[in-house]
């Protein structure tokens, strides 16, 4: 069968273009950006703090049989700030993430997030906008991973204080952070911050009975058996409000725990997107 040249450039353009329906305008956003890759049900991935899709490279080779809608904040790995640069954060973008997600029509997508990504998944989940919900490495209050633990955000809080007050020292400093944490290069520290200050004050715990779909929290652990089982234990009473909520503790693994344990983790997330976990 002989297929027009043009006819099937224009299809692969259309099959390529991310959260597209046939005749609908193209999807723009001042505040993130989607890349497509693959076919398959639909999976959305939302990086963490200061990071771009580039998180999930490893992920994305590891599934090779879905689409995968990339989320790429603005003001985070390189993508200028724009509307992100003033003003409130988490709840914008997650508006954004789900006006997306309405322009798949009916299908619901499987949502997975890491980090801030994690707490952006169960917002979006909570809108009943996800056929299931994946959390890597976040707790259900943003202030439990800002207060100091080794496994969470905490070498970021105690410098938020500096940075908020508008201290030459303080923006020095987060920017400094930032540029050395992997994947987080050319983040834009005023974007970090009012992220940093959403998180702060969100807690989705009280709200997760109401999570009627699926929920799989991975989390980080150490060598170390006594700091392993007390993060365990504040991850399991963080979700005690999901009773149907699998949680799964890799390690020996630091935060991004798909560079560190990249076998195990896109193991969890193919058995979690199979509907087997």
């Amino acid at each position: 069968m002989n297929i027009d040249r043009r006819t099937l450039i224009a299809g692969i353009a259309l099959a390529a273009t991310p959260w597209v329906a046939r005749g609908a305008p193209p999807f723009a956003s001042r505040r993130i950006a989607v890349s497509v890759r693959g076919r398959g049900p639909d999976v959305v991935l939302i990086p963490g703090l200061a990071s771009g899709p580039g998180v999930w490279n490893a992920m994305v080779a590891a599934l090779p049989d879905y689409r995968l809608h990339l989320v790429h904040i603005a003001g985070f790995a390189r993508l200028p700030g724009d509307l992100n640069r003033t003003g409130p954060v988490l709840a914008p973008v997650r508006d954004e993430i789900a006006r997306c997600i309405a322009t798949l029509g009916s299908r619901r997508p499987a949502v997975i997030g890491h980090s801030m990504g994690g707490t952006l998944a169960m917002m979006i989940g909570l809108r009943g906008l996800a056929s299931r919900v994946m959390v890597i490495d976040m707790l259900p209050a943003g202030a439990g991973m800002l207060g100091g633990t080794a496994n969470g955000l905490g070498f970021l809080a105690d410098q938020l204080g500096q940075y908020f007050t508008g201290t030459r020292a303080g923006r020095r400093y987060l920017a400094d952070i930032v540029s050395r944490a992997p994947g987080a290069q050319g983040s834009e520290p005023d974007v970090i911050a009012n992220a940093l200050r959403d998180l702060a004050q969100v807690d989705l715990a009280p709200s997760l009975a109401r999570l009627n779909v699926p929920l799989e929290v991975l989390y980080a652990v150490g060598g170390d058996r006594a700091q392993a089982a007390e993060i365990s234990r504040r991850f399991r009473a963080a979700y005690a409000g999901k009773r149907d909520a699998h949680l799964r503790a890799i390690g020996p693994s630091g935060h991004i725990i798909m560079a560190d344990q990249p076998a195990r983790c896109a193991a969890a997330m193919r058995s979690f997107l199979s509907g087997r976990a």
